[in-house]
């Protein structure tokens, strides 16, 4: 082809348009057809999450309704069981902002701790029942047009079953924060916010990380309780795995209980997989040692999210507006003000206050409702205090002796953490009162009385804090000091007195009072429940718990309730306040 004098310049501006305009649209989406595959699963992820939320606010706001009915079809399960992952996420969203906020008052505040650290005692003994009944219609008569009294409700007895465990793993974490860090941190003058955001926190990640995951398997406990919930003639339930269940088991639907469990399953792994898997990764920056692990975790979504374009340039802009905010010229610093540690005092003393005057309120409200219960009912009470105390310290016994050594072995190994952790999780998470079914029949057909079979109905739910906890404490054992176990030929038995129960005492230490909480709040279904059409009971406070909700007898629960919280507390400074002395001080590695 000729080139005419006519047409070069018309060529000069198309070659000139093309240079400026496609090379540069060319270099945006290059990456993204490399990797178009991961970027499309994120924005379907994405927008399938946002049409759930949107489904899950129209069942929120829709008009109450007096009863449901529960659908047994297949077809409703996967809308049940995400309701029910919602609200589970829901409720450890509020766990997570309480036990920040809680923990650190607790922790930092020496007067408001004598108080903070006894009513934890007491709220993580308080059973699901003992929440329940008021709440509930406290919440139906806040929004009695809508579903949210209902909802919120449900949230908040799932967040009681996550939150105190959570708590007090923090708590105790930054009550051991290391000397040689602290020090650092007043070295370079950090206020209370920067030495929480970049010292405190961070120290904290791992055993927070963990008992997270065991607050969501907490969570899920009592959730055909929570999602099922009558009170005399009136339907509280609500349309979730929890109802779908309870409904299966009332009607001996086999084909749709199994269903229920298959979803369960499903939901707890993907969580585990699509979750907590990656975040156990994450947190394993915040190690405390002087040498890199022998072989760092791996999550395959967390390196999935990471070959994402449009992720990693979110992150890009997020950093760039981090690194412009700090080249802003800052305000010049009070000088009185500078190189402060703690939060304001005043904030802290008026919250103080007022936590008082709800507790001396609803000191008030609680002895005008027991004032006419006779003595013999407290003296009843009273010896079925002590028999439920003994049931509570053999299952965490027996929970000790099998999770201390699994534990260990999850925890230092990467590899079993990486195969065992979805395992666990399912089996941690999985709604233990679904088994007690055939677990009352095996100890029916062994001629175990529900004396003793309660002690295993308890440890079916409650042995897990204590292996969680375990494997957290496992995970954080230095790499230095494990290689210097192996430099100085020690055996076994060697490094796990000299090394390895140091090093995981104080979350042992968590998970014993956790679990020992757990064993209460279970005793309520362990000491009192319905096998063949037949009620069975022991004598035990949980159990008194139970008939008194089940015959709506207010002032016989509020008494139940109380005296296992006295119980509770009484134990707890007397045992465990002096384990967690001895794990502070003498079984400490950061001492």
């Amino acid at each position: 082809m000729i080139r005419t004098p006519t047409t070069r310049p018309s060529l000069r501006l198309i070659d000139r348009l093309a240079t400026r305009v496609w090379a540069p649209a060319q270099a945006l989406i290059r990456p993204f057809r490399r990797r178009w595959w991961v970027d499309a699963l994120v924005i379907l992820g994405v927008c399938a999450v946002l049409f759930g939320v949107v489904a899950m606010g129209r069942e929120w706001t829709g008009v109450h309704r007096p009863a449901i009915q529960i659908d047994l079809s297949p077809q409703a399960l996967p809308g049940y069981t995400f309701f029910s992952m919602m609200r589970g996420l829901a409720a450890y969203v509020l766990s997570l902002a309480f036990t920040l906020v809680y923990g650190f008052w607790a922790a930092k505040d020496p007067r408001a701790e004598k108080l903070l650290v006894p009513l934890l005692d007491i709220l993580q003994s308080i059973p699901v029942l003992g929440f329940m009944p008021g709440l509930v219609l406290a919440m139906v008569a806040l929004f009695p047009h809508t579903n949210v009294g209902l909802e919120l409700a449900a949230v908040i007895m799932i967040f009681t079953g996550q939150a105190w465990n959570m708590t007090f793993s923090f708590y105790h974490s930054l009550k051991s924060v290391p000397h040689d860090i602290a020090e650092a941190s007043t070295a370079y003058r950090f206020d209370w916010w920067r030495r929480f955001k970049w010292v405190e926190l961070p120290f904290g990640a791992t055993g927070l990380v963990w008992n997270s995951m065991m607050s969501m398997a907490g969570g899920w406990f009592f959730l055909m309780i929570n999602e099922a919930f009558r009170l005399g003639d009136h339907d509280f339930r609500l349309p979730g795995l929890g109802s779908y269940m309870s409904v299966a088991v009332a009607e001996g639907r086999t084909d749709a209980m199994a269903m229920a469990v298959l979803a369960m399953v499903l939901m707890i792994v993907g969580l585990d997989q699509l979750l907590w898997r990656p975040v156990v990764v994450w947190a394993q920056r915040f190690r405390v040692e002087e040498t890199a692990a022998a072989e760092a975790s791996r999550s395959w979504f967390l390196d999935l999210l990471r070959r994402s374009v449009v992720i990693r340039r979110l992150g890009r802009w997020r950093k760039a507006r981090a690194r412009r905010r700090r080249a802003a010229p800052a305000p010049p610093a009070h000088p009185v003000t500078r190189g402060i540690v703690k939060p304001p005092a005043a904030l802290a003393a008026v919250a103080l206050w007022l936590l008082l005057a709800l507790l001396a309120w609803g000191g008030l409200r609680l002895l005008h409702l027991l004032a006419h219960l006779p003595a013999a009912y407290w003296a009843a009470l009273g010896v079925a205090g002590l028999a439920t105390l003994a049931r509570v310290l053999v299952s965490t016994l027996i929970g000790t002796a099998w999770a201390l050594p699994v534990g260990l072995a999850i925890g230092l190994s990467p590899r079993l953490s990486r195969l065992l952790q979805p395992v666990v999780q399912v089996m941690a998470s999985f709604p233990a009162p679904m088994l007690f079914p055939l677990a009352i029949a095996l100890l029916h057909a062994a001629g175990v009385g529900l004396g003793l079979g309660s002690i295993v109905l308890m440890l079916l739910g409650t042995q897990w804090y204590i292996l969680f906890n375990v494997i957290a404490g496992a995970s954080s054992v230095p790499s230095d000091l494990r290689e210097a176990m192996v430099a100085f030929r020690m055996n076994r038995r060697e490094r796990f007195w000299a090394l390895y129960l140091p090093a995981v005492f104080p979350y042992l230490v968590t998970g014993w009072v956790t679990a020992a909480g757990g064993a209460w709040n279970a005793s309520i279904v362990a000491e009192y429940v319905t096998y063949k059409g037949a009620t069975l009971a022991t004598r035990g406070l949980g159990a008194a718990v139970s008939q008194a909700a089940e015959h709506a007898q207010f002032p016989h629960l509020a008494a139940a309730v109380l005296v296992m919280s006295l119980v509770v507390v009484s134990f707890n400074r007397v045992v465990w306040r002096r384990c967690y002395e001895l794990a502070s001080t003498r079984f400490s590695l950061t001492r």
